[in-house]
């Protein structure tokens, strides 16, 4: 290896903001973190779940479908032509005849 090119490699201690400090090494020296090991939700089994049972009733509650006796209970009666309760309904369509097919392929 080539002597001068690697950084200095000094033992760094790393402070959490939890009060927990260990020593390692770094080229960066001693410097503070947010979360360690100690202190991070995920290694201590202490995580918070999402409220996200609010929100899951709120999207059933607002897209659920209307119940079957509204629909039973509202007048079965078509409307005219004339009226403005809506769209009157389009007549089916019948499909198109078919060609005949040409014995001769080149015709």
């Amino acid at each position: 290896m080539r002597d001068g090119i690697h950084p200095d490699y000094p033992t760094a201690t790393i402070a959490c903001a939890c009060g927990n400090t260990f020593v390692t090494h770094s080229t960066r020296g001693d410097f503070q973190v947010d979360v360690c090991g100690a202190c991070h939700p995920f290694y201590t089994g202490t995580q918070k779940l999402l409220d996200t049972a609010g929100r899951v009733d709120r999207f059933r509650k607002r897209y659920q479908t209307k119940p079957a006796a509204a629909k039973a209970a509202a007048p079965a009666t078509a409307p005219s032509a004339g009226t403005s309760e809506g769209p009157a309904p389009k007549p089916e369509a019948t499909p198109a005849p078919e060609a005949p097919a040409s014995p001769d392929p080149t015709a």
